[in-house]
Order: C-alpha cells, then sequence, then structure tokens
C-alpha cells in the first residue's frame, strides 16, 4: 500500500475512536494523525487539537503534514441537533465546507464525508429505501447531510475532488458512549443490560430501523476507500444496510443472555424522528460497485456486544 498521510477530523466521536485503530494497522502508525476540538481521553497516537470551523486552521495541519487523506466525521447528531438547530447547521455546514475547500486548494487525493439515512424523509419508501428517491429530511442533521451530499458531488464535478460517502444507518459499537443520535438507543440498552439494569427506551417496542455493527461500518468504510475510482458510480452517498430490528426485537436478543433483562419504552421527541426514517434500506448499488456484504446480523451483534462491555464493566458484573 502507499505511503499516505490520513487527517481523521472528529476522531473523539464513535466511529473516529473506532477507525483511528483500523487506520494505523493499515497506513501505519506514524502516518494517521487524529484531529478534535478536545483531548482524548485516551491517546491513540498522534493528536491534533483542530477547530474545523476555522479554515485557517484546518489549512495549516493540512499542509505541515501533508495530509493525502481525510476522514470528516466531525458533526452534530439528529436528536443533539434537534435542541439547538442553527448551531447544528452551521457547525456541519461550515466543517465540509471548509475540509472540501481545503482538499480542493491542498491537492487532498481522497476525501471521505458520511452521510446518513436521515437524508430521508416522508416521500421515500420506508421499505427497501432505494439509492435514488425524495430526499425530504425532518431533521437539521438530515437536511445538512443532503446539502453535504450535493456539495460533494460539486466538487467531485467541478474540481475532480475524489470524495466518498455512505448513509450510515445507525451505527452499534462498544468503543464509545452514545453521542446523540435518534439510534443510540441500540448502544445504550446494551450498557445498561451488562450492569443489571432495566433500560427506558426513548422509542416505541415496534420502531424498526436499519442498523449496523460497528465491525461492518468500519470494513465498508475501507473498502469504499480503497475501491478502484472507477467503480464508484455513486458521488453523493452510497446506500448501506447491516440489519433491521425494532427495540423489542432487540429486547429479546439480549435476554438470551439476560432472562430478567426488562425494556420500559417511554417514547418522547425523537419517536417523530424516527418515524420519518426508512424501516429497511436496498444497499445494492453499493453491492454490485464495490462488492459490499454485511458480515453481522442481530444474534452476532448481541454476543458481540455482551462479550466486550461484560469485559469492561466486570468485575462488577457477570455474564452467565
Amino acid at each position: 500500500m502507499k505511503r499516505e498521510t490520513i487527517l481523521v477530523i472528529g476522531a473523539n466521536g464513535q466511529i473516529g475512536t473506532a477507525l483511528l485503530p483500523r487506520l494505523q494497522e493499515a497506513f501505519g502508525f506514524n502516518h494517521v494523525i487524529a484531529a478534535d476540538l478536545r483531548h482524548p481521553k485516551q491517546e491513540q497516537g498522534r493528536f491534533e487539537l483542530l477547530d474545523a470551523t476555522k479554515i485557517d486552521e484546518l489549512a495549516t495541519l493540512v499542509q505541515r503534514n501533508r495530509v493525502t487523506q481525510i476522514y470528516h466525521l466531525a458533526a452534530v447528531l439528529s436528536a443533539k441537533g434537534e435542541t439547538d438547530p442553527l448551531w447544528a447547521w452551521n457547525l456541519n455546514m461550515q466543517t465540509l465546507l471548509n475540509v472540501l475547500e481545503v482538499s480542493r486548494q491542498q491537492g487532498v487525493k481522497k476525501l471521505f464525508a458520511p452521510s446518513s439515512i436521515a437524508v430521508f424523509g416522508e416521500q421515500a419508501p420506508k421499505l427497501e429505501t432505494p439509492q435514488t428517491t425524495a430526499l425530504d429530511p425532518a431533521t437539521v442533521y438530515g437536511i445538512s447531510k443532503v446539502a453535504a451530499e450535493n456539495w460533494s458531488l460539486y466538487y467531485h464535478k467541478r474540481y475532480g475532488l475524489d470524495i466518498r460517502s455512505l448513509r450510515y444507518p445507525g451505527v452499534i459499537s462498544y468503543q464509545s458512549m452514545p453521542g446523540g443520535g435518534t439510534t443510540d438507543y441500540a448502544v445504550a440498552i446494551f450498557h445498561e443490560a451488562v450492569q443489571g439494569n432495566s433500560y427506558d427506551c426513548f422509542l416505541a417496542a415496534d420502531t424498526l430501523l436499519p442498523m449496523i455493527y460497528m465491525d461492518d461500518a468500519l470494513r465498508a468504510t475501507l473498502e469504499l476507500m480503497e475501491a478502484p475510482a472507477d467503480q464508484i458510480s455513486v458521488r453523493t452517498s452510497y446506500n448501506l444496510a447491516g440489519m433491521s430490528f425494532t427495540p423489542a426485537e432487540l429486547t429479546a436478543s439480549i435476554q438470551t443472555y439476560f432472562p430478567h433483562f426488562i425494556t420500559n419504552y417511554k417514547p418522547d421527541f425523537r419517536q417523530g424522528i424516527a418515524d420519518s426514517w426508512p424501516k429497511t434500506i436496498d444497499d445494492s448499488v453499493a453491492r454490485q460497485d464495490w462488492g459490499w456484504k454485511p458480515a453481522y446480523n442481530l444474534p452476532r451483534m448481541t454476543e458481540e456486544m455482551i462479550s466486550q462491555l461484560s469485559a469492561i464493566y466486570q468485575p462488577l458484573v457477570q455474564t452467565h
């Protein structure tokens, strides 16, 4: 593999925390730079403080380190964004535009800027939501991601920027705590279960949503980024699917390990967000273009999450 210098913006978040070790393994420990507004709780290699809303700060970092690839992961997520929409819009869009412009000016060879199933709204089919359909999101997060997809396509067509993207479903991981997304119940629920607690779910029991386990999300990201450019037919963002399940189905899966585990259903404003999103995703274009195929289903994901989190929380808890 060619020697690259990789910059991960928003490296302290859910995706960034898990992605860094994969990139370090692939490109070399000293060839990956983590960047965020605050220092990480645990150092994972090279780190730079960065406010990506400041284009000069970003440009200096990229130029000084001769960055060749950028993973732009900084964003305000769906539920958190609804508490202050204008702040969320400004942060999401300004950081993206800065990354696009610095990448163009500095000759960055490849850029990853993820999107989300939040781009879909009421007009999109709820089942097997296709790659190309109406995008009328119900959240400022979704609105910013639709705009980001269009800006990405623009920079690719006008400037030839090799920008790639995935519409992540809800991402489930043990590496970090929930970060303000509507699908984050599917992370928080495991933390409560392995500690012997019940869980108060902010979605209704029968809310079917697309999800993906972190290992699959990371593999999809790296496979997309390594695919030859002539295999990339989508320059907005690829649909990506792992599995779909409801809170009730997830609870039942957890109960195979903790039979007495209980979920209490207390839907709040996030229910409306979830109801505007797809139930299942058609990712056939990603499968066709670069061979995407998920490895984790609900039982395998449940086993992995409980195993990993039990090890973290022990000796306070014991699994059977």
